[in-house]
C-alpha cells in the first residue's frame, strides 16, 4: 500500500522517451537530442496526478540488435525496467511509422506480460492523430494514445491512463526522504562502480569507457534505517575540455545535482593519485555549500608499498579541504564501500548542525584570548562583540565587530580551525562573514 509504483518509459532509439520524460516529471532532467543513443542510464523522478505519486524511469533505447557492448547493456537494463514496472510506456515513432524493430520490442513486451500503454509520440497536429496511430494498432496493444511530447498534446490523456493501471492503493502515501548524495569526479574513475556497489545491483550502467554516464541518476538506497538518495553524475572535466554538446549537457546536468545534494561524494582514482582536477572538483563543492566526503577508489590496486606514500599525496593536494573525510575503498572488492555511507551520515549532520549561542560565543572568546586579532597601522586591534548562527547547509556565523575591514583571511581560518576542533563539523564547509557592530 506504501510502495511507490513504478511506471518504465521504453522504446526504439530517438523516438521522444527522453521529451516524454522531461513533459511528465516538468523539467528537463534527461538531455534532449537528435541523435540516437544519448541516453544511457536509466533515469527516475517522482511524479503527481490527480492526488497518485509514482517513479517514471526513463531508459535508453532499446536496439534488437546491438552493435557493441554498451549497447548490448542499454537494452538489457531497458527489458529490466520494463520487467519491474508498475506500467509501460511504449513510445514510437508517429512521424516514422510502424518499424519492424518496434514489433520486435512489441514481441518482448508481451512476454514481460506488463500492463503496456503504446504511446504514439511526435503527433503534432492533433487532427493528424487518427492517421498516425492507425498502423500502430497491429502491433496488438488495447491502450493507444497520441501525443506530442515536445508541446504537451495528449499529455493529460496519457497521465489520466497511467493512473487508472496502476496497483490499487498504490503510491498515495509520500515517500520517505533521505539524504540526497552526489557522486562526483572526473571521467572513469569509478563513481558508477561504487553506486552499484552500494546498492548491490546493476542499477547503474558502468564500463571502462570514459564518459558512458551522461546523465544524473538517483537510486534510492534504503539501508539500516536509514535512507540515502544516491545521484550518480557525469565526469566532470574543465570547461576548457567539454568538447560537444552531449558531452556539454552531461557537465550541466552534474553541477545542478550537486546544487541539490547535501552531500558530495568526491572520487579519486588510486591509480593515478590526486591531480588538478580533482582539486578544482572540490573546490567547486565547498563554494557550492556543500558537505564533502572523498572516496578514493581502486585502492585494491595499489601496492603496499607505495600505500602510504599515495594516502599522504591525496591529503596534501586536498588540505584546501581538510575538513572533509578520506576513505581508501575499492568498489570491486568492497573494501570500506559502506564506510562511506557513515561518513555521508556524520557529514550530513554536521551541514545541518545548529550551534547553541552561549558555546558558540565562549568559544570564540577563548579564541581571541589566546591569538591577538589582527591591528590597523595605528594599533587598534579588531573587536568581537558577539557571535550568532545565521544559517544551516552549510552553518554559517555571523561575527559583529566593531571594524569588518581589520579581519583578514589567517585570523579566520584560525578562528574557523577553533571552532572545528570545539564542534563537530566534520565534513562540512563553516562560513563566517564580518559585521559592523550597527
Amino acid at each position: 500500500m506504501h510502495r511507490v509504483p513504478v511506471v518504465a518509459i521504453v522504446g526504439r532509439p530517438n523516438v521522444g522517451k527522453s521529451a516524454l520524460f522531461n513533459r511528465l516529471v516538468g523539467r528537463r532532467i534527461a538531455i534532449v537530442e537528435d541523435i540516437p543513443g544519448v541516453t544511457r542510464d536509466r533515469l527516475s523522478a517522482l511524479v503527481e496526478w490527480r492526488g497518485h505519486r509514482f517513479e517514471v524511469v526513463d531508459t535508453g533505447g532499446w536496439v534488437s540488435a546491438p552493435e557493441d557492448r554498451i549497447a548490448e547493456r542499454v537494452r538489457a537494463a531497458a527489458q529490466a525496467a520494463a520487467q519491474e514496472a508498475d506500467v509501460v510506456l511504449f513510445v514510437v515513432d508517429g512521424r516514422a511509422g510502424l518499424l519492424p524493430e518496434d514489433a520486435q520490442i512489441a514481441h518482448s513486451l508481451r512476454r514481460a506480460q506488463r500492463p503496456v500503454i503504446l504511446v504514439v509520440n511526435k503527433v503534432d497536429q492533433p487532427e493528424r492523430e487518427e492517421a498516425l496511430t492507425a498502423e500502430f494498432h497491429a502491433l496488438g496493444f488495447s491502450e493507444v494514445v497520441g501525443i506530442s511530447a515536445l508541446h504537451g498534446y495528449g499529455i493529460g490523456e496519457l497521465l489520466d491512463r497511467v493512473v487508472a493501471r496502476l496497483p490499487e492503493g498504490a503510491g498515495q502515501t509520500p515517500p520517505e526522504e533521505g539524504i540526497p548524495v552526489a557522486f562526483v569526479g572526473r571521467p572513469n574513475v569509478g563513481k558508477s562502480s561504487l553506486v552499484n556497489a552500494l546498492v548491490g545491483m546493476d542499477r547503474v550502467l558502468v564500463d571502462e569507457t570514459p564518459g558512458t554516464t551522461r546523465d544524473a541518476v538517483d537510486v534510492v538506497l534504503r539501508t539500516d534505517g536509514r535512507t540515502f538518495v544516491l545521484v550518480d553524475t557525469a565526469g566532470l572535466r574543465r570547461r576548457a575540455r567539454v568538447r560537444d554538446i552531449l558531452e556539454f549537457y552531461g557537465t550541466t546536468r552534474t553541477r545542478r545535482a550537486l546544487e541539490r545534494a547535501h552531500v558530495a561524494v568526491l572520487v579519486l582514482d588510486a591509480t593515478e593519485g590526486p591531480v588538478d582536477q580533482d582539486q578544482r572538483i572540490a573546490q567547486e563543492v565547498v563554494e557550492a555549500g556543500r558537505a564533502l566526503v572523498v572516496a578514493v577508489n581502486k585502492w585494491d590496486l595499489v601496492s603496499p608499498e607505495s600505500a602510504t606514500n599515495l594516502a599522504r599525496q591525496v591529503h596534501e593536494a586536498l588540505r584546501h579541504v581538510h575538513f572533509a573525510p578520506v576513505v581508501f575503498t575499492s568498489a570491486k572488492t568492497g573494501r570500506n564501500v559502506r564506510r562511506i555511507l557513515d561518513l555521508v551520515v556524520r557529514a550530513d549532520a554536521s551541514h545541518a548542525l545548529r550551534i547553541p549561542t552561549g558555546p558558540l560565543n565562549r568559544a570564540i572568546a577563548r579564541a581571541v584570548r589566546e591569538a591577538h586579532p589582527p591591528t590597523d597601522p595605528s594599533g587598534r586591534p579588531l573587536k568581537v562583540y558577539y557571535a550568532t548562527q545565521v544559517g544551516i547547509r552549510p552553518p554559517t556565523l555571523a561575527l559583529f565587530v566593531n571594524d569588518p575591514g581589520l579581519g583578514n583571511e589567517p585570523y579566520l581560518r584560525y578562528l574557523e580551525g577553533r571552532l572545528r576542533a570545539t564542534f563537530d563539523l566534520v565534513g562540512t564547509p563553516l562560513r563566517i562573514h564580518l559585521r559592523g557592530r550597527r
